[in-house]
């Protein structure tokens, strides 16, 4: 099994750099492979809490490299949650990826344990009778203190569902867990580790995009 490493996450800031500089990303220094994963990004400011400045993937199985690549400017660009993360954010960003394993079926709402498991529930909104569904990683339910229900409940808001939530409705969730491992670099250790393995410190064009 693939687990999430520096290299993959070194591979998204090296995206993102390259970006800004309009070039290429150096090659990546891991194996190609097929697996979902979520490329995540927070702003860590004067050491406070690192807070969300986006966070995208895909539940469905990608190329690594191309995924990551994919993920690491689509999270950081197009969130729709958020503002473009600006050149100027780069030195207080921390990134995250995540390759999610172990999928299954629940059995319940309930079925799932805080931190081991990430879920997706998929459910018939009564109002509209359309199909929503939504995913929280396995770390978001204890980085936010709440509880199963809580869990449940926001995550049935963030698939769009704006109506009452009841027992019944919880009830009807289709939920499947699974589990992820994670790896987490701050700009700083990027840097650090460019140094190490290139020789000298990433560089910024003078005339990045702010875009």
């Amino acid at each position: 099994m693939v687990s999430a490493n520096k290299e993959m996450v070194a591979y998204c800031f090296d995206t993102l750099v390259a970006h800004y500089n309009s070039q290429e990303a150096p090659p990546p220094a891991f194996d190609q492979a097929q697996h979902p994963l979520f490329v995540t990004w927070k702003k860590v400011v004067n050491g406070g809490d690192p807070r969300l400045r986006g966070c995208i993937g895909t539940l469905e199985a990608r190329s690594l490299i191309n995924g990551l690549k994919d993920y690491a400017l689509t999270s950081a660009l197009r969130d729709r949650r958020f503002p473009p993360i600006q050149v100027n954010e780069l030195p207080f960003l921390e990134c995250t990826v995540s390759i999610l394993t172990h999928y299954e079926t629940a059995n319940n709402y309930l079925d799932w344990e805080i931190e081991k498991h990430g879920i997706i529930i998929e459910f018939s909104d009564p109002i509209y009778s359309t199909r929503r569904s939504a995913t929280y990683l396995p770390e978001v339910a204890a980085n936010e203190g709440w509880t199963k229900t809580e869990a449940i409940d926001s995550l049935i808001r963030k698939a769009g569902y704006n109506g009452p939530i009841t027992d019944e409705l919880r009830m009807q969730l289709q939920l499947t867990r699974y589990q992820s491992t994670l790896f987490t670099m701050h700009y700083s250790e990027y840097v650090s580790y460019v140094k190490e393995r290139r020789g000298e410190a990433p560089i910024l064009a003078a005339k990045s995009p702010n875009y």
